[in-house]
């Protein structure tokens, strides 16, 4: 669903990423870990289209999207829950949730689906998104991300600032979410969740793939090693 080649980017003079190779197979989980300025952001907008290539290739569902605008990159069926949730304040939940169905694709994904997704949010349908609890905001993100009925979803940072009760709830619909047969790329600081949520993971480090492999097959001193460049 996702290859990515040879890439490099950055922001003007400042290289980011040097060269990074991942591949996603349709309907799999891959897990980005990395340190904060590791590049996985720049990664994430890379593949959406707010930031050029300097060099490679990004192929999505057999095409590839290099050069592409965000809008048709999410036309294509590429969406991301971005950091920090980023919601309207102005709006309600349920506006909010309406966003996702400008990007026009077809699907089955609905109100009534997200409602059913995530029970606490009917309730609350009417109520401006910036009375919501952190956890209940991020609901309203994945649920305005699948209202447009994506092939494959990134997720960057679904835990941060969140209880630990509003990460199982996140990560449970996230299990619901990928039985769809929903591509999905995560960027979880925490790194037994990233790798007991994924079916693959890459560690990058300075811009770089520094390891890669198997979730439920990898050495955690591996890991570690890759992560703070110890190895």
């Amino acid at each position: 669903m996702i290859s990515i080649t040879n890439l490099h980017a950055g922001y003007g003079a400042l290289a980011v990423l040097f060269g990074i190779e991942l591949k996603v197979a349709r309907g799999d989980c891959l897990a980005l870990i990395g340190a904060n300025g590791a590049g996985k952001s720049t990664l994430f907008s890379t593949l959406s289209g707010l930031l050029d290539a300097q060099q490679g290739d990004i192929q999505f569902d057999g095409q590839s999207i290099i050069g592409l605008s965000p809008v048709t990159i999410v036309q294509r069926g590429l969406i991301v829950v971005p950091e920090g949730r980023r919601l309207f304040a102005s709006l309600s939940v349920e506006e909010n949730l309406l966003l996702g169905k400008n990007s026009k694709r077809q699907g089955n994904w609905t109100l009534e689906r997200i409602y059913d997704l995530f029970p606490t949010l009917g309730p609350l349908r009417h109520r401006n998104a910036m009375a919501l609890s952190g956890g209940q905001q991020q609901l309203v993100a994945i649920g305005r991300a699948l209202m447009s009925n994506p092939l494959a979803l990134l997720c960057d940072e679904l835990s941060l600032g969140l209880s630990p009760a509003a990460v199982d709830v996140v990560y449970e619909a996230l299990k619901t979410i990928r039985r769809e047969g929903l591509t999905t790329i995560i960027v979880e600081q925490d790194i037994g969740r990233a790798l007991s949520s994924s079916d693959n993971f890459a560690c990058i480090r300075h811009g770089q793939i520094a390891l890669a492999g198997r979730s439920d097959q990898v050495d955690r001193s591996a890991i570690s090693a890759a992560y703070f460049g110890t190895h």
